[in-house]
This record gives C-alpha cells, sequence and structure tokens, in this order.
C-alpha cells in the first residue's frame, strides 16, 4: 500500500509499504480520512522529548525515525475479518474508533506502533472490539474528528466542572476548539476562549463560546471580578461565611508550552481547578507555593476512553457537536508533509484532513 513513512531525518516520504494483515480479532479496514493531529507534528520535530515523555509516563515508545505510519484520527470502511472474529458489521462499513491496538503482535497506539500503521496510509489494522460504525451517513472526513473531540470530552468530564463554573479555555487549536464545543453542547456558559489568532478564536465564537479573548490585547485573568469569582483565597473564605454566591473557576490549559501553566497558576483565581489539557514535553517551572497558598486544583487527562469516544461520536453525528467546522483544509498522501508546515500557521489553518 501507499503510506507517508516518517524517515531518519525528521521527514516524511511517500512510499510503498506492505498491507498491514489482520491477526486474531482484528480487522483491515481501508482508510477514508485521517486528522492531522499536533501530537504526530512534535513526534516529528523531537523524536527524543517525544520518546522519552512516553518512557518516562510507563509508555513503550517507538522511534518515529525507524519508519512509522503515523495517524490516529481516521475513518475507515471494512475490506476483511481476520480470525476469531464475530464479523458483526458488514465489509463496507464505515467506521472509526479510539486508536488503541491490540493483538497478538502486542498493544500500542494505533499510528505510534510499528504493528498498528496508522491511517496516513491506505489500510490499517483495528481491533474488532473498539470499532464503532460511523453513524447517520456521517461524512468521514468529520467522524475522524471524533478522535481529538473525544479528549476534549475527556478533559471536561474529569474538570469536574459546576453548573456555574465559569470556564477558559486557553489555546484554540483542535483540542482547544473540542473543549469549547464540548462544554457548550452541555449548555454550560460562560465559556470564555482564548487564542492570539482571530481565525481560531472565530472559529471558537462559532462553536458557542461566550467570549473570544486575544490575549495580546487583554487578559482572561482580569476578568474574574466581573464574573462574580473571588480572586484570594480569604475573599472565597469571606464569600461562604457570609452566604454570599461565589463562582468557581476551571482554566483549561490547551497550549502546551513551557511557561504556561506557570502564567496559570498565578493568574488563576482561588479554589480553581486546573486541567492540563496540552501535552508539553519539556521541562517546565512552577511555584508550589502559590498553587498551595490558593488551593488549586491541578489534573491531568490524556486521550480518551471507548465510551467517550462513543458519546461523542454520536455527538457529532446528531449534530449537537460541529467537528466539521474546524477543517480548513484536505490533502492527499502526497500532501501530507507540506499540510504539517502549514499547520504551524495558525490563521491559515486549525484542521487539515488526509484523504489517503
Amino acid at each position: 500500500m501507499r503510506a507517508a513513512l516518517t524517515t531518519k531525518d525528521n521527514t516524511m516520504v511517500v512510499t510503498e509499504v506492505p498491507d498491514p494483515v489482520p491477526l486474531d480479532g482484528q480487522l483491515l479496514v481501508r482508510t477514508l480520512a485521517c486528522g492531522i493531529c499536533g501530537s504526530d507534528l512534535h513526534a516529528l520535530a523531537d523524536p527524543e522529548a517525544f520518546m522519552e515523555t512516553a518512557r518516562r509516563s510507563g509508555g513503550t515508545p517507538y522511534d518515529p525515525r525507524d519508519g512509522l505510519v503515523f495517524g490516529h484520527e481516521f475513518a475507515a470502511e471494512i475490506v476483511e475479518y481476520g480470525p476469531g472474529t464475530r464479523r458483526e458489521l458488514p465489509v463496507g462499513t464505515v467506521v472509526c474508533g479510539p486508536p488503541i491496538g491490540i493483538g497478538p503482535q502486542g498493544a500500542g497506539i494505533v499510528g505510534y506502533a510499528p504493528m498498528f500503521p496508522g491511517g496516513y496510509g491506505e489500510y490499517m489494522i483495528l481491533n474488532e472490539g473498539l470499532t464503532m460504525a460511523v453513524p447517520n451517513g456521517l461524512d468521514p472526513r468529520v467522524a475522524a474528528l471524533t478522535e481529538p473531540f473525544s479528549v476534549a470530552t475527556r478533559a471536561v468530564d474529569r474538570s469536574g466542572i459546576g453548573a456555574d463554573d465559569v470556564a477558559v479555555v486557553l489555546g484554540l487549536g483542535p483540542i482547544g476548539l473540542g473543549v469549547v464545543a464540548a462544554l457548550t453542547a452541555r449548555g454550560h456558559g460562560p465559556v470564555l476562549a482564548v487564542d492570539f489568532s482571530a481565525r481560531r478564536r472565530a472559529l471558537a465564537a462559532g462553536l458557542g463560546a461566550d467570549e473570544v479573548i486575544d490575549p495580546a490585547v487583554a487578559s482572561p485573568y482580569d476578568r474574574w471580578a466581573d464574573l462574580d469569582v473571588p480572586v484570594g483565597t480569604v475573599d472565597r473564605m469571606a464569600a461562604e461565611l457570609l452566604g454570599v454566591p461565589a463562582r468557581g473557576a476551571v482554566i483549561f490549559e490547551c497550549v502546551g508550552v513551557p511557561g504556561v501553566l506557570r502564567q496559570v497558576i498565578e493568574g488563576a483565581p482561588a479554589g480553581a481547578t486546573v486541567m492540563v489539557v496540552g501535552v508539553c514535553m519539556q521541562s517546565d517551572r512552577i511555584e508550589p507555593g502559590v498553587a498551595v497558598t490558593k488551593e488549586l486544583t491541578l489534573r491531568g487527562t490524556f486521550g480518551a476512553y471507548p465510551a467517550e469516544y462513543g458519546a461523542t461520536l454520536h455527538a457529532i453525528a446528531e449534530g449537537r457537536i460541529d467537528a466539521g467546522s474546524i477543517i480548513t483544509g484536505t490533502v492527499g498522501l502526497d500532501g501530507v508533509a507540506g499540510a504539517f508546515a502549514d499547520l504551524a500557521r495558525p490563521e491559515e489553518h486549525a484542521k487539515i484532513v488526509v484523504v489517503p
């Protein structure tokens, strides 16, 4: 099959590679669409940091320079079943699913493990038990975005956000936009969306953000008093003692670059929850005393469980989440390398989808 294969010089080349073969409990699918994820960009640009993060997190890292077929945001159609499968979905069914590879070859993340080539190739093998039929005739390009939007859904679920809490979303890449969409789909507000890019702020507004902020012009941390959120610990204690209603705040850090988490801790109001959604693979520095004094909760979140993936897929298919609105480009396999470069320009692109 043709695939965009990573190389030792941190680039990609489109070439012929062997077709994957489904083993026990697996099925062979033909890729219809695959989103380009920021994680792929990071893995290609800095493979050492990518592998070290995986290693220190308890994972099994594979070197992107050894020739991987990336692509974990996919939609595909069933071509054939391997042995030991139930074959509940007819051949030709359009499917997607969480990018978890499981089988006799071992386990790994689809697109980041050599035994589970991803959607930047014409064919993939998937675990039957994790494969979901795409409902309602949903466009495969949109169905492929279930993966990043399900990551956002999990972040919102894990945040424990209260009905009256203020939500601040920092960074409006696909995951940040997904967080905005997940919040507004539940009727939550207010949602403040923050990004330097005017185009991405416009996308967030289209997904229902109540307020969009350019941090070059204004700080989201200056809005607490206007939104009835006590800033200091003493202020929050006083409000509680006097029986005065006081909102909480949840800040979703979806940027993932050094220095942002420290800024969030300094700018967060007392009692806030900070959801660390962006994956920063470099060292950062924070001052724990500030977080302690403010009684902040810092919580990480990563990926999505199958139930969250399935719920997000149906929310998209039923029109409650407009995932397709963030697609800003489509390329074939020969355009993948160029698309990686294009995604470095946030005023031009938010999400590019590969159609092999």
